[in-house]
């Protein structure tokens, strides 16, 4: 199963063929759940849309003709830009069956986010959406991606799918609409499925380093499908009655794993849904459970917090007995939100699966089943069969509750295979530091019952006067008092202290800001860890600046304190 002669580039299933599509699409259409409903689709404006697996292999087939018949073959690149659309899902299936490497950009990029990525992958063809709906405004999708073909010169078709409707420019002899392609008879219902080896690869996806360009993680057919496939049975209890709700971004690799393949190979019912959670009103997302029937609900932290700050009325106004089950990704979720979690929306009864993942490792590595006991802010224990520890500066592992750095010790199925076009800084970013042990860049530790606390990235620990401090810990310090609904911590360069704590905060609705508060909050911190943790500064500000993912970029905030020009943005929200 394992070929590890290679090390680190590990292999999985050597000499398997499959192609995931095959397993997301045909064997559920070809069975009685041809007719049972695979995608379930709200607009920002109400719109709906519903795809049977039997309606969602022939979308896909469709398109993936249309694919063929511009000259895309196995191995090409095809880089998708759009908003959260049912096409995104079309487009990325149909890629990987006839064998394409799909690269996702999220439907927000800047120009030179999305050139970047263009021209690194070398795409052949660009799938874009006229534009997009966010929070009622309509981002020029097709006009951004204008202006970054002008420099990327590998791109021969742009197909464009039309959601918005606004006047776009088309480039004759280049950009293609693609409801019209999808009625032309080169789009048949039945499309010959690419046989690809299990170490094929089926997509990058571009992550940020904390220094240079983004990384473009590459994934495989075999083993990102084992692994994604495993872990969403398991940790999410699928059923086949189940309607189920990923409410992260296909831009992502929330999204890849756990709105499209995982779900679809599972033959489970997946929503989706293109808007703000708070759009137009807070109660947007509970009328979509109470109106769609959800049982699992699976969103990030910083969704939780900042539907928080809109009290317990809007929640309370829906019927959202059809939860059975939550869960949280994204970023180490503080205890305060875990509890209002738990409590508001899942009524003291749906278990939080509170998961630990990257884009590197493609499926949950630290997390719980709905069969094991919860503590807020912990992913509990390893998924089984992932090998996991947690090591000092010697290599050595730590003694119960004390922090270090988070690895995995044992290749795992759905594992990156590599940097695409970069195996060098493959090998320097993961596995230099303990040789033959991959490093995950978060800190952590493990309590006396074998549960992980992931405190943050290494680079977000903090040393104040020699103690370690993870900004999460104080960000959860600041966030446990009833006027904070969200907050970041950074540390700058101290002469004394070697840094000095400086904090963020975003009041909950309603609150003022003053100076007694910010001297009550410094109390506050210093009470909840200690004198050493109470914070040197304390802003208060309307955003914090995010990853799509819903992670702070606390380095973005360091460099603007420090006058300094942050570095890559592109996966900055806004």
């Amino acid at each position: 199963m394992l070929d590890d002669s290679n090390k680190p580039f590990f292999k999985w299933f050597v000499g398997g063929k499959t192609n995931i599509v095959y397993n997301c699409l045909d064997r559920h259409a070809e069975t009685s759940r041809r007719n049972k409903l695979a995608l379930m689709w709200e607009g920002e404006k109400g719109e709906f849309r519903s795809f049977s697996y039997f309606a969602l292999r022939r979308e896909t087939c469709r398109f993936a003709n249309v694919l063929r018949s511009l000259g895309v073959q196995k191995g090409d690149r095809v880089t998708l830009y759009m908003g959260r659309i049912p096409e995104l899902v079309i487009g990325m299936l149909a890629c990987a069956r006839i064998g394409a490497i799909h690269s996702v950009v999220y439907g927000g990029f800047t120009v030179e986010a999305l050139h970047e990525r263009l021209e690194d992958s070398h795409s052949k063809v660009l799938i874009v959406a006229d534009g997009a709906y966010q929070r009622g405004k309509i981002v020029p999708l097709k006009s951004i991606a204008d202006e970054a073909l002008q420099r990327a010169a590998s791109v021969e078709s742009v197909l464009v799918v039309k959601r918005t409707g606004e006047p776009v420019n088309m480039e004759s002899g280049r950009d293609m609409w693609y409801h019209e392609l999808m009625v032309l008879p080169i789009a048949g219902n039945a499309c010959h499925i690419e046989q690809m080896d299990a170490e094929d690869p089926l997509f990058i996806l571009y992550t940020s380093g904390t220094t240079g360009k983004p990384k473009a993680i590459l994934h495989t057919h075999g083993g990102f499908m084992v692994g994604t496939y495993t872990t969403l049975k398991y940790v999410f209890d699928i059923h086949d009655e189940d309607r189920y709700w990923c409410a992260a971004d296909p831009g992502w690799i929330t999204g890849h794993s756990y709105i499209v393949y995982g779900p679809l190979l599972n033959g489970a019912t997946s929503f989706m849904y293109e808007g703000a959670p708070t759009y137009p009103y807070p109660n947007r997302w509970w009328q979509m459970v109470e109106k769609y029937g959800i049982n699992i609900l699976y969103t990030a932290p910083t969704a939780i917090r900042g539907l928080m700050r809109y009290g317990e009325n809007w929640p309370n106004r829906h019927d959202l007995s059809s939860l059975r089950l939550l869960g949280s990704v994204g970023e180490p979720i503080n205890p305060e939100a875990w509890k209002w979690y738990h409590r508001v929306i899942g009524k003291g009864r749906c278990p939080i699966m509170d998961t630990w993942w990257q884009t590197e490792t493609g499926m949950f590595m630290i997390t719980p089943m709905p069969c094991v006991a919860l503590k807020p802010g912990s992913g509990t224990r390893p998924f089984p069969g992932v090998v996991m520890d947690i090591l000092n500066e010697e290599g050595k592992p730590v003694a119960a509750n004390e922090e270090g750095f988070l690895v995995i010790k044992e290749p795992w199925p759905a594992m990156i295979r590599t940097i695409y076009k970069d195996p060098e800084r493959y090998v320097q970013q993961y596995w230099t530091k303990y040789p033959g042990v991959y490093m995950t860049g978060d800190s952590a530790r493990r309590d006396e019952d074998g549960y992980y606390w992931v405190i943050g990235r290494v680079d977000d620990v903090l040393k104040v006067s020699g103690y370690r401090l993870g900004t999460a810990e104080i960000e959860s310090a600041l966030v446990s008092h009833p006027a904070v609904a969200e907050a970041a911590a950074i540390g700058l360069p101290h002469d004394v202290k070697g840094n000095a704590i400086h904090t963020y905060v975003i009041l909950k609705t309603g609150i003022e800001k003053s100076d007694k508060l910010v001297d009550e909050l410094r109390a506050h911190v210093a009470h909840e860890m200690g004198p050493i943790a109470k914070p040197d500064s304390i802003v208060f500000v309307e955003s914090l600046p995010k990853t799509r993912s819903g992670k702070i970029m606390r380095r973005v905030l360091k460099a603007r304190a420090l006058g300094q020009e942050p570095k890559d943005l592109s996966t900055l929200e806004e």
